[in-house]
């Protein structure tokens, strides 16, 4: 918008406030990205057509012409904001002004006597001339040397476009003007003018010119082409720029040390989900959904189609996710019905519950660490996926816990893993993973040479869950024995390269309209939660996964169509980025909006709460008066009832399910095994939730009296088994140890707190709250060499979970590079990753 005096810069000042404010007439055009013209200020210049905005020195007029929709009202209070706060200081009154309006009302008054009183404005077609604009057909033009002359082509290609030359499109409501990487600069803005020119001759003042520079088109103008190239990105890398500047500032003589540091490694990706909520999962089968066990919610079949709900506290109400997940053998009719049933709970929610669509492998994080430990196994178990294999003749290869199978084990840590079933052949295998392979009650463990401790301690407690009670023979790449190759079929090459997911790329938001089955869409750049109006659906593109918004005042019947424009969306392909179709799609209604998709927005809540439709709102903001009433924050009812068997936040654990009644347990002491045998009851938790051993005993020194006999058992087993080879118990020598024990009475109350105190140590607090610091106070210091793993005189007695808490404070900070107080603060999973690097995992 430009203004007398220029533009305020480092070269040049101006001070807007010694100027006279002169009023201006402007014109806005635009429902989602509104363009500004500065047009003469006399009452000829208005339509019914167009938003006006009459800028005075004391207040600032907006005109809502009678034909203007209430998002192009919206969007033009944004221009009315600008200049307020541009011009005015933010210190001038705003007031809006109704076409048809008459003198009766203040303001209408007050604008109405800037143009000498009120007169009727004649009457005009709505939108006459975007009609026409629909109807244009796309013309190329290429300008050179000064002239204009047009393309002939059958099909608008590619590479009708010379890098030395400019081009206009003209698309009627657009003309673009693509200027080649090799024209001069006199020759950009000689195409710049010649653009103006051919629009002011023909008088098409709602036509506007969008400039595209080769290599950086947008993705509405590549769409107009048959075909688009894939090109690599012209933009320097982090590293090229870096060594770049650092090259030019060498030469003038400057220091560069510590500008080519390496750039940060890439952390695992955030879910933006809390993971301590309920959880129900149901079987898709004969057209309808059969509930799951708790012990059988995360055990998946390739075949089947599943529908999940997921309820969970959110920052003031509660959040819930339905969704559904398709196994990639699954059949088209149990995809249809889990859909169906699906949207039902979504609707029966009054669409208050996000929806997301998944296919097996295409999941997103958020999947994962809602469900923390999954299993997925080949075939199914629905009367779908058994008639459809006995009509083809496809042999039922459904998983059988005595048959031969082999699992890839996968996840960053204990509250995102995975066993996925292969197929049990040599060429599954892969360096970068560990497997399960187990013929019956034959179990084979299998680590790649490229696998991690962490990779390792996932596999044992997926064996934990497919083979609780059999025991395992580990295997190391490299020096396998020849019955697991004979299991596999025989040795045959395998990759070594680690699977890598796509990474989620820069958002990209749309607006949507979906007429007559034909879905159109045109980006929003520079967007922010502003662009989000209730009237609308819009569509924010992140490549790994499609979020479909619905605001609150859409059609109900739009509503119901949400994932199907998602799905559109999926198949047009917009961004020209090769999309599966079997992308993430998540549906969001306004107001229910999850973390994960408000992190993509400068977000405020109160603003999606607000009544009124998107004019109402913006002008109570922009007005600085009573904001619309808003709704108030409250806590949704979940859709069913919580899981098959009750539970609290505290019973939803990271970890994995554990049966005090077990043989043994993987990666624990058999003392901690006797302990937590006697001191936990399986009655008062989840099956999906692991034991929790925090204190043994309360704060009080005498233990209760109706447990006095089994723990003071375990103690004195403990008490035992320190001075002794720890060796894996079996079922007959715990029991036998138990009976033989009698019950010792504590002597004194010193002896008894010895007792806790000793107990404590070497208690196994998986389940420790992350941020949570752990008292290492009296602990003994022992130096670094002793500690790590790999130590030629390691350290005896202690507890290996926590062997940095017994590093000095001096050596802690030198190792991990901050302070203790600092690495307690971390998430465990991120606290884990340090000490692996540092061998004290």
């Amino acid at each position: 918008m430009p203004r007398p005096g220029g533009v305020s810069s480092g070269f040049k000042h101006v001070d807007v406030n010694d100027q006279d404010h002169e009023t201006r007439l402007y014109v806005c055009h635009g429902k989602h990205v509104v363009h500004v013209k500065e047009v003469p200020f006399a009452r000829s210049s208005l339509n019914h057509d167009d938003i006006f905005i009459l800028d005075t020195k004391s207040k600032i007029f907006q005109f809502n012409g009678s034909n203007s929709s209430i998002q192009e009202r919206a969007k033009a209070l944004e221009v009315v904001q600008y200049i307020k706060d541009t011009f005015h200081e933010g210190k001038c009154e705003i007031a809006s002004v109704e076409d048809g309006r008459m003198m009766a009302d203040a303001e209408a008054g007050e604008f109405w006597g800037f143009f000498g009183g009120f007169a009727p404005l004649p009457r005009r077609a709505p939108a006459e001339g975007n009609e026409k604009h629909e109807e244009t057909a796309i013309k190329l033009l290429c300008f050179d040397q000064g002239k204009l002359e047009p393309v002939n082509y059958e099909s608008l290609a590619h590479e009708l476009l010379q890098t030395n030359k400019c081009y206009f499109l003209d698309c009627g409501a657009e003309l673009y003007v693509w200027m080649g990487r090799t024209t001069s600069l006199q020759e950009r803005k000689g195409a710049s003018e010649a653009a103006e020119k051919l629009l002011s001759d023909s008088n098409r003042t709602k036509t506007h010119i969008i400039k595209v520079i080769e290599g950086f088109e947008t993705v509405m103008f590549k769409s107009k082409f048959k075909e688009w190239p894939q090109t690599p990105d012209l933009k320097l890398s982090s590293e090229d720029g870096r060594g770049k500047v650092a090259a030019l500032l060498k030469r003038q003589g400057l220091n560069v040390k510590g500008l080519m540091k390496a750039a940060p490694a890439k952390e695992e990706p955030q879910s933006y989900i809390d993971c301590t909520g309920n959880l129900q999962v149901w079987r898709v089968n004969d057209k309808d959904k059969a509930l799951l066990s708790s012990s059988d919610q995360s055990k998946f079949y390739t075949g089947d189609c599943y529908i999940f709900q997921y309820t969970y506290a959110g920052d003031d109400k509660e959040e819930c996710l339905i969704g559904t997940w398709f196994g990639k053998k699954s059949v088209e009719e149990d995809r249809v019905t889990a859909v169906s049933l699906a949207s039902k709970m979504v609707e029966s929610a009054k669409f208050q519950a996000v929806q997301a669509r998944l296919y097996e492998g295409k999941e997103p994080v958020q999947f994962f660490v809602i469900f923390q430990s999954l299993q997925v196994f080949k075939g199914g178990l629905s009367s779908g996926y058994k008639k459809f294999i006995a009509e083809n003749g496809i042999d039922d290869d459904s998983y059988s816990e005595e048959g031969l199978a082999l699992f890839r084990i996968q996840g960053s840590g204990p509250e995102n893993m995975q066993a996925i079933q292969v197929e049990p052949v040599a060429s599954s295998l892969n360096s970068s993973y560990c497997y399960i392979l187990h013929d019956g009650n034959t179990v084979f463990t299998w680590a790649g040479n490229l696998t991690t401790a962490l990779d390792q301690e996932l596999m044992e407690r997926q064996l934990d869950v497919i083979k609780p009670n059999t025991q395992s023979r580990s295997q190391k790449e490299g020096s396998e024995t020849d019955q697991i190759w004979s299991l596999l079929g025989g040795k045959s090459e395998y990759s070594s390269q680690k699977m890598v997911r796509e990474l989620e790329s820069d958002p990209h938001l749309f607006s949507c309209v979906l007429s007559k089955g034909n879905l159109k869409v045109k980006e929003i750049h520079h967007f922010t939660q502003d662009d989000l109006m209730t009237e609308d659906v819009f569509i924010l593109d992140c490549h790994t996964s499609i979020f479909v918004w619905v605001g609150q005042q859409v059609d109900v019947k739009v509503r119901l169509q949400a994932l199907d424009i998602g799905e559109k969306f999926v198949v047009l392909d917009f961004l020209m980025e090769n999309l599966a179709r079997e992308t993430p799609i998540f549906t969001v209604t306004e107001g229910s909006e999850p973390p994960f998709f408000t992190r993509f927005f400068t977000w405020d809540s109160a603003k999606s709460l607000m009544h009124g439709n998107s004019y109402q709102r913006k002008l109570a903001i922009v007005k600085g008066g009573g904001a619309p009433a808003l709704d108030k924050p409250r806590r949704r009812t979940p859709v069913y009832s919580g899981r098959s068997t009750t539970q609290d936040k505290s019973q939803r654990s990271r970890s994995m399910s554990f049966s005090p009644e077990r043989v043994r347990v993987r990666g624990r002491s058999p003392a901690f095994t006797a302990l937590a045998a006697n001191f936990e009851s399986s009655s008062n938790r989840n099956l999906s939730t692991p034991p929790v051993v925090k204190k043994l005993y309360p704060k009080s020194l005498t233990p209760d009296s109706s447990n006095t006999s089994s723990k003071s058992s375990a103690i004195a087993a403990l008490a035992g088994s320190s001075d002794r080879p720890t060796q894996t118990p079996t079922p007959e020598s715990i029991k036998d140890g138990s009976e033989s024990e009698k019950p010792k009475q504590v002597e004194d109350a010193k002896d008894a707190g010895a007792m806790n105190n000793r107990v404590e140590s070497l208690t196994i607090n998986e389940d420790a709250k992350e941020n949570e610091p752990e008292d290492d106070e009296g602990l003994p210091i022992y130096p670094y060499e002793r500690l790590k793993t790999t130590a030629a005189d390691p350290v005896t007695e202690i507890d290996v979970t926590r062997r940095e808490t017994y590093l000095s404070s001096a050596e802690f900070k030198e190792k991990f590079g901050m302070t203790k107080e600092a690495f307690s603060k971390l998430p465990k999973w991120k606290q884990n990753r340090l000490k692996i690097d540092l061998q004290l995992f």
